[in-house]
């Protein structure tokens, strides 16, 4: 059975406290289940898939601020804190979630230290992974970039086969639909992909990390020291 592990790692107590709100849905892709400015009702514990943070440009630009899945959770902070989304959350991939209404939440969180603080450590870590991919952005070639964003889809989805255009992952990576051709190209190529129309196949996992900069041990070495190692093998 898929599970969260942010809700694996819960002990006896918070779960009992959290279990009379929880509830299981099914989340199509594509589907915003917020966006900047609106009222977080909902806190989401996907049990698969993937669900991305952007950030939206008023010019219509798109760009990826953090990537989260079953390891962690979705508007946590916002219902902690004025229920005020500052990011969009979009659904990547399809995905069966468990969701909790966002007083209620509030409500067993501030009754429990333990539970209050891994919140905390987990959004300390969206952040760290907001600032992990500025940095990113600005000292990474898009090769490396899209290597390190393919095994991250990867390491979520559970699978080597990943549903997404070459439009898609040029928003967001950030750069333009003709540098993310040019780059699956020279992967596919060298044999660590498999690229059709809208379906990537992941081919040689090493070669890919062997490739992808150093952003992606990083943040798995940052989710280990902040959330620990029962959290990462989720």
């Amino acid at each position: 059975m898929p599970t969260n592990a942010i809700l694996a790692s819960l002990s006896a107590g918070d779960t009992a406290a959290l279990r009379p709100y929880l509830r299981t849905i099914h989340l199509q892709s594509r589907k915003a289940l917020f966006r900047t400015g609106d009222t977080v009702s909902s806190v989401y514990f996907p049990l698969e898939g993937i669900i991305s943070l952007l950030l939206e440009l008023s010019t219509g630009e798109v760009t990826e601020c953090a990537m989260v899945g079953k390891d962690g959770v979705i508007g946590a902070s916002a219902a902690l804190d004025g229920k005020i989304a500052i990011n969009t959350a979009v659904v990547q991939l399809p995905c069966e979630a468990i969701v909790c209404d966002a007083n209620a939440f509030k409500g067993a969180v501030l009754q429990s230290q333990s539970l209050f603080a891994m919140i905390m450590r987990h959004e300390q870590m969206i952040f760290v992974r907001s600032q992990q991919s500025t940095a990113c952005m600005a000292s990474h070639d898009i090769e490396a970039r899209l290597c390190r964003w393919l095994l991250r889809a990867r390491d979520l989805a559970g699978s080597d086969h990943l549903p997404f255009t070459q439009e898609f992952l040029a928003q967001m990576l950030g750069v333009r639909r003709t540098s993310v051709t040019s780059v699956a190209h020279t992967l596919q190529r060298a044999g660590m992909i498999r690229y059709s129309r809208g379906k990537i196949q992941i081919v040689d996992v090493e070669g890919l990390r062997e490739t992808a900069c150093e952003c992606y041990e990083a943040l798995k070495d940052h989710y280990e020291r902040l959330l620990g190692p029962s959290l990462r093998k989720q």
